[in-house]
């Protein structure tokens, strides 16, 4: 940092509005993830990697209360969310919804007696009972809220892949300001194949209409350097540089003023939010309920049961023959 006093720190200097005041005292865990903040720079780490930081009931709570942590804190100038292991997020952990029972979805937040109990989502995913589609998107519009935290936070996100950055993971990493990936980081939803919609509805405001619809029509995936072709991504750096190429750019927006970095972030967001993402958000959670209650989808859930989450998947992508990184590239 120079000493032109426009770049000190929100809490820097004698005239600060800080001046004197300690450190915030939040001191939270998370189930899922970790939370550290490394001079202007908050860093937001998934931390299930033997799951391949599968998303559990837990995690768009934690995300949306470090999201939050981060931008009440005046140090902070720019968060990172990233996830520790082989990838990024492999999407929802689904063996636990498809395979097993719902009701065995365990959660640190107390959920019993209300519309995230997980007895009552269990029951509302059964066949054989009438399903009440607002009660299925109660649940899963708490989730696509916990996601969105990251573009609706005051301050920048950057989103980091590696990997795989799969399903649900997109709903993530399609919230945040800025995406750098790693060149052969898996992008994609294959579950618009059968069994459900990006809740998020991030795509098309992302990537346009028509390449939206190339890769949801089919389920296909692409690569973060294809993602920066299409506009997805920001920078597609080969994995070994990506550490390295990401924090040039978090310090690069780190050295940027608090306060030019929030208007400057609420004034683009306002193109987005002019674009109706919180309609789409609506829409795209209420169709991935009807995707999860429609005879096909029935039919992958009980596909799940007998023969494995895994078998099922494995059954759904076959017949499309795109086992590696990316169907547009040998």
């Amino acid at each position: 940092m120079t000493d032109a006093p426009w770049q000190r720190s929100l809490t820097e200097g004698d005239d600060s509005l800080f001046a004197g005041r300690p450190a915030p005292a939040d001191e939270a865990t998370y189930a899922t993830l970790t939370y550290e903040v490394t001079g202007r720079i908050a860093r937001i780490t998934f931390n299930r990697p033997e799951q391949g930081n599968a998303i559990t009931p837990d995690t768009p709570l934690d995300l949306a209360h470090a999201v939050e942590r981060a931008d009440l804190d005046p140090r902070v100038h720019v968060m990172v969310v990233s996830g520790r292991g082989s990838g990024f997020c492999g999407g929802y952990d689904l063996d636990m919804f498809a395979e097993h029972d719902m009701a065995q979805a365990q959660s640190d937040q107390p959920r019993e007696g209300t519309v995230l109990d997980p007895v009552a989502q269990a029951r509302n995913h059964d066949p054989t009972r009438t399903w009440d589609p607002m009660v299925d998107y109660a649940m899963m519009s708490r989730s696509t809220r916990g996601f969105a935290s990251l573009l609706h936070a005051n301050k920048p996100t950057v989103a980091k892949l590696h990997g795989f950055c799969i399903a649900g993971g997109t709903d993530i990493a399609l919230h945040a300001d800025q995406i750098i990936a790693a060149a052969d980081t898996k992008i994609g939803y294959p579950p618009t194949r059968v069994w459900g919609i990006p809740a998020a509805g991030m795509w098309a405001h992302r990537l346009g209409d028509q390449r939206a619809k190339r890769l949801l029509l089919t389920g296909d995936t692409i690569t973060g350097a294809e993602a920066v072709e299409w506009g997805l991504a920001i920078e597609a750096p080969d994995a070994a540089d990506l550490d390295e190429r990401t924090e040039i750019l978090l310090e690069r927006i780190a050295r940027m003023p608090l306060n030019q970095l929030i208007m400057t972030k609420l004034a683009l967001n306002s193109v987005l939010l002019a674009q109706g993402v919180a309609t789409s958000a609506m829409v795209s959670t209420v169709f991935d309920g009807v995707a999860r209650h429609t005879r096909e989808g029935h039919d992958f859930v009980a596909r799940a049961a007998t023969a494995g989450f895994r078998q099922a998947v494995r059954d759904r992508d076959e017949p499309f023959g795109d086992a590696g990184r990316t169907v547009f590239r040998g």
